[in-house]
């Protein structure tokens, strides 16, 4: 693993900052300029330089009094909680992610229509992807340079190419800083856990008399992450599952309930299976055996079964090795560096140079390790009272299932190292009577990635460990005959080491260190991302038209990406978890676009853009853009915009091998309900680009008998056809067996003829499914005077509003039709009806106080089930089921934030306070009965962290120093 200190390349620079300046940090704002951009540059949504031009895109900015504001750990985590943004990933929602890769990136997501969806530039430009799926990790973004981010919350594929669906989200640097600033924080929850810091250095200075600049920027943060801990909220076996009633009259489908337990895995394995029979119907008194400390046998006392899953009972008894596994926080550890150099060569020339590393290495936990597997009469490790019952009865063998509380929880350990280095030249020219700027680059990306597992078991060792018997000859335990035992998939074929050591699966704290050591390994995959990038743009503003200058911007782009890698050799079946692959490949895209803003009359201007894109793997699509901004008087601004966007297929989709996943998934047919099974993920070099129609329609009001008042509402529409998916394993197992739908059943290769038994399940990447949002962003920024409502009382005040109203989001893959607008779902993929963020700040000389409520509406598990009470409850149809409670309750946290600024001599330094969920909410419970045949759910949290507060009241301490 990386060095978890400063990274030798920099150590030197970063240890001299340390020592020069102490222990000091940032803090973070959040600020919102709005609307209309009146600024001569080139904003996110448009290439021209649009002097007296507004964007008819929505832009939302936020500068960098907003981001020190806001005081997040990382930036992410602050653009995050705006209410366009929904379902971004970081570090802790993404540990399931074991064999994709995703572990640890912060990825964003714009109207919750797939961060793949999402274009996140940095001035403009790409950023090479940090997993094979496309994401950029937006923390690779040298924080202390970052000036402002602008979201523009609509198709820009015209504008800025591919990709940007959904928006795109542009990390602006202030390339001109003069001076040193250094920033340390430090924050930890109020229960004393997470604690987590951050140290950064950033400098600017101009030499050769003002014609070259310098800047650089250096960041390390820490996170320890929460681990093997579970809050007070999650511990009422809170849970969604099959009504064990369900095929009585008016009984609902589903009941959420307290009191759920596991009843199919016990820390020490349990015997749930017996001649066929399972509980409720085992003569033997055999199943609901456990074996715990020291391989102790007790018996469970059941309460009412339904699938694994039982209520009331002894339903906490089991819980231990898989409640609280997945971690609540996941560890990060970040290191950075970005620099960057320009140079006036010659009048109204210049060229530039910029070169950055960042680096990310941490861990999270998923689960223990769950295997079911059957126990001879003969296996040695069987405790005798239980060997002689069976006996007795007859019984060769039993079925047991265990949650392993000897073996540790598995989990990723993912290093990543991003390096981007970018030559260019910009500039301004006349030529024929017009003035021309213009700029170029090249860029060449490299993403480097170590994904390991944490440890987890080899399943042919580990079957030829646990069938262990006593040597007649020895009297010594040994396992019975390794060497025919074997796994796999097609021709991926293996088998147990010969050199076996048996392994006591049966109890709790009974597996030797040896016995681990034989079955368990770490799969390792290594892979690198590589973009490559040549842009050019030309600009004019000074065209006269016969209403006013009219503006143009041309420019083309050709882009590389590739990826190849390599893994450890052993991969199909051969893994728990991390059944890596290497995905390898290649395609490039080569674009040109036209854009132009034409001020049609007075107050009315026409923005409209067109742009050809030529892939190597799909050929050539076109994209455009038209809107229209109208002042018909001073105070009021209409604003619309229609535009054709495209996505097409990132490297994963195009050339994943079949990414391999070992889970388990409800089986109706399956003894305890539910079944593991190897899922099979595989790309297409035929899947073509995603089209999305987009449409916005919207008003600004800045009315002159209020200054400081400015307020837009916007409609929008977006449609996307031909969205490249894959069906999750769940949904093509509720389909098959709930639906009966046997085109969904010839995706899963069976193991029996009765179909009780699921070996593989296949997926593919295809152009599937239909995608449709709808909603209503609302702004408001009011700036005054105190003292004009309030007398002598001195000091600013700003009140700043963000809403969005998401009317529906609709996903259709062809068979079914779900509205996600208001399923607040667990994977991220629904959104609240209501998301809002309102910020207060009041400023007087150098203080500064903040308060931010940011929140969402009530919600429910799913649009398309029906509550109702059992006894009442009509026929339960999918995917209309009927449930007990279908609720779930919003959430409003308040945060607040306190800064004091000190002058020394020629510099300042700034000491902040926040305090976040200052009420220190508990996060609402959130059932998932569609996941309610996994394992998993056991170590999941009982709540949506993408949508919750799982970690309670947060504080952090910091400083910043400007010298």
């Amino acid at each position: 693993m990386r060095n978890r200190s400063f990274l030798p390349k920099y150590r030197l620079l970063s240890v001299a900052c340390a020592a020069a300046t102490g222990v000091t940090l940032p803090g973070l704002v959040y600020a919102q300029e709005g609307n209309v951009i009146r600024e001569e540059v080139v904003v996110t949504g448009s290439r021209l330089s649009r002097s007296g031009f507004d964007t008819p895109t929505p832009v939302t900015v936020l500068d960098q009094e907003a981001i020190n504001a806001e005081a997040a750990p990382s930036i992410d985590q602050f653009v995050a909680t705006l209410p366009s943004v929904q379902g971004s990933g970081n570090s802790s929602t993404s540990s399931g992610s074991l064999s994709a890769g995703g572990a640890g990136v912060a990825d964003m997501n714009l109207r919750a229509l797939g961060s793949q969806r999402t274009l996140v530039l940095l001035d403009g430009q790409r950023n090479v992807p940090s997993r094979s799926t496309g994401q950029v990790d937006v923390n690779t973004m040298p924080q202390g340079l970052i000036k402002s981010v602008e979201v523009v919350t609509g198709g820009a594929s015209a504008a800025y190419g591919s990709d940007a669906v959904g928006g795109v989200i542009n990390f602006i640097l202030d390339k001109e800083y003069v001076g040193f600033k250094t920033r340390a924080d430090y924050g930890e929850t109020s229960r004393g856990d997470a604690p987590n810091g951050r140290f950064g250095f950033t400098g600017g200075l101009e030499f050769a008399e003002g014609r070259g600049h310098f800047i650089f920027d250096t960041e390390i943060f820490r996170s320890e992450g929460i681990h093997y801990e579970s809050r007070d909220w999650n511990l009422n076996g809170y849970q969604a599952v099959v009504n064990p009633r369900a095929g009585e009259s008016g009984q609902p489908r589903f009941l959420v309930s307290n009191n759920v337990g596991i009843q199919a895995y016990a820390p020490g394995g349990i015997i749930n299976l017996v001649n066929g029979n399972g509980p409720g119907n085992d003569p033997t008194g055999l199943v609901g055996t456990y074996f715990g400390v020291n391989g102790q046998p007790n018996q469970l006392a059941y309460g009412d079964v339904t699938g694994q899953w039982m209520i009331g009972g002894d339903w906490e008894r089991l819980l231990g090795s898989m409640r609280g596994t997945n971690s609540l926080a996941a560890e990060d550890n970040r290191d950075s560096f970005f620099g960057r150099v320009s140079y006036e060569i010659a009048p109204n020339t210049n060229v530039f140079a910029q070169a950055s590393y960042a680096g990310y290495d941490g861990y999270s936990f998923y689960i223990r390790p769950t295997q079911q597997f059957n126990v001879a009469v003969d296996n040695a490790f069987l405790p005798e009272s239980v060997r002689q019952q069976m006996i007795d009865n007859g019984v060769d063998s039993v079925r047991v299932r265990n949650a392993h509380a000897d073996v540790p929880a598995s989990g990723t350990v993912n290093e990543r190292e991003t390096y981007r280095y970018v030559v260019g030249a910009d500039g301004m020219f006349s030529a024929g009577g017009l003035e021309f700027d213009w700029d170029a680059y090249w860029q060449t990306g490299i993403t480097e990635t170590d994904e390991r597992q944490q440890p987890t078991y080899k399943t042919a060792n580990f079957r030829a460990a646990i069938d262990a018997v006593v040597d007649p000859a020895t009297g010594e335990v040994v396992c019975r005959d390794p060497s025919s035992v074997s796994v796999g998939v097609g021709d991926d074929i293996f088998f147990a080491d010969p050199g076996c050591v048996p392994f006591n699966p049966l109890g709790v704290g009974v597996a030797t260190q040896e016995g681990l050591d034989y079955v368990l390994g770490t799969p390792n995959r290594q892979q690198e991302l590589q973009q490559d990038v040549f842009a050019f743009n030309l600009r004019t503003n000074s065209i006269e038209g016969w209403a006013g200058p009219i503006a143009l911007a041309f420019g083309g782009e050709w882009r590389n990406e590739q990826i190849d890698g390599t893994v450890d050799g052993c991969f199909a079946g051969c893994w728990k978890y991390g059944n890596y692959l290497v995905t390898k490949g290649e395609y490039d895209v080569t674009e040109f676009y036209l854009e132009a803003g034409v001020p049609l009359f007075e107050g009315m201007d026409l923005n409209a853009a067109a742009r050809r894109t030529d892939y190597s793997t799909s050929g050539g699509v076109n994209t455009w853009k038209v809107g229209l901004t109208y002042s018909p008087i001073e105070d009021i601004t209409l604003r619309y915009t229609q535009s054709r966007d495209i996505r097409a297929p990132n490297l994963a989709e195009l050339f994943d091998p079949g990414t391999g996943r070992t889970n388990n998934v409800r089986n109706p047919n399956a003894p305890g309900g539910s079944d593991e099974f190897l899922q099979q993920l595989t790309g297409s070099t035929e899947v073509g680009p995603e089209e999305a129609d987009s449409f916005n329609v919207g008003v600004i009001l800045q009315p002159r008998f209020l200054p400081g008042l400015s307020v837009s509402v916007d409609y929008y529409d977006i449609e996307i056809d031909g969205v490249i998916a894959a069906l999750s394993a769940e949904t093509v197992a509720e389909n098959c067996f709930d639906q009966g739908l046997e085109e969904f059943c010839r995706r899963i290769d069976f193991a029996s003829a009765d179909r009780s038994n699921i070996s593989v399940i296949n997926l593919f990447r295809e152009n599937l499914n239909r995608l449709s949002t709808k909603g209503v962003d609302i702004e408001a920024t009011y700036a005054f005077d105190v003292a004009s409502l309030i007398g002598d009382v001195p000091g600013t005040v700003t009140l700043r509003a963000l809403a969005t109203n998401y009317l529906e989001l609709i996903t259709d893959d062809g068979n079914n039709q779900f509205d996600l607008a208001g399923a607040l779902s667990e994977d991220g993929s629904g959104v609240p009806d209501w998301s809002y963020r309102f910020t207060a700040m009041y400023t007087l000389d150098n203080f500064t106080m903040n308060a931010t409520i940011r929140g969402l509406s009530d919600g429910v598990v799913r649009n398309e089930y029906i509550e109702c009470q059992p006894g009442s409850c009509p026929e339960s149809i999918a995917p209309n089921f009927t449930i007990n409670d279908n609720s779930i309750s919003g959430a409003a946290y308040l945060d607040l934030y306190f800064a004091k600024v000190f002058g020394f001599g020629n510099s300042t330094t700034e000491l902040f306070a926040q305090v976040r969920n200052v009420f220190d909410e508990d996060p609402e419970m959130v059932a998932f009965p569609r996941f309610q045949g996994s394992e998993n759910r056991a170590g999941y949290l009982p709540t949506s962290r993408r949508f919750f507060d799982t970690l309670g009241r947060t504080f952090r301490l910091g400083a910043r120093i400007n010298f």
